[in-house]
């Protein structure tokens, strides 16, 4: 069993950045892919980023390749989303994921946190 606990979101402007966090209760966090969805209003969940259970791998979503980082830290069960540049369009509820297929498919996750809101003014 894997809880996960997003924090970061807030408000900023255009070209702002954030950072946001996941944390992980369980000892078999690092045997997890971990990824970061979004859901604005009136459209679908979507896949953002996400990274190996080692770190080594990660994949972006080609709207956030560039601007978007995600990493990891298992020592501290812990997976971050560092957002630089960000648009209006950015503007959604994120929600990180655990699961053991490295897909960017939501079905595919087991465990998911509780979101976090991240609102881009312009």
């Amino acid at each position: 069993q894997v809880q996960l606990v997003e924090s970061g979101g807030g408000l900023v402007q255009a070209g702002d950045s954030l950072r946001v966090s996941c944390a992980a209760s369980g000892r078999t966090f690092s045997s997890y892919v971990m990824s970061w969805f979004r859901q604005a209003p009136g459209k679908e969940r979507e896949f953002v980023a996400g990274i190996s259970w080692s770190g080594e791998t990660t994949r972006y979503a080609d709207s956030v390749k560039g601007r978007f980082t995600i990493s990891r830290d298992n020592a501290k069960n812990t997976v971050y989303l560092q957002m630089n540049s960000l648009k209006p369009e950015d503007t959604a509820v994120y929600y990180c994921a655990a699961g053991r297929p490295f897909t960017i498919a939501d079905r595919a996750y087991d465990y998911w946190g509780q979101g976090t809101q991240v609102t881009v003014s312009s």
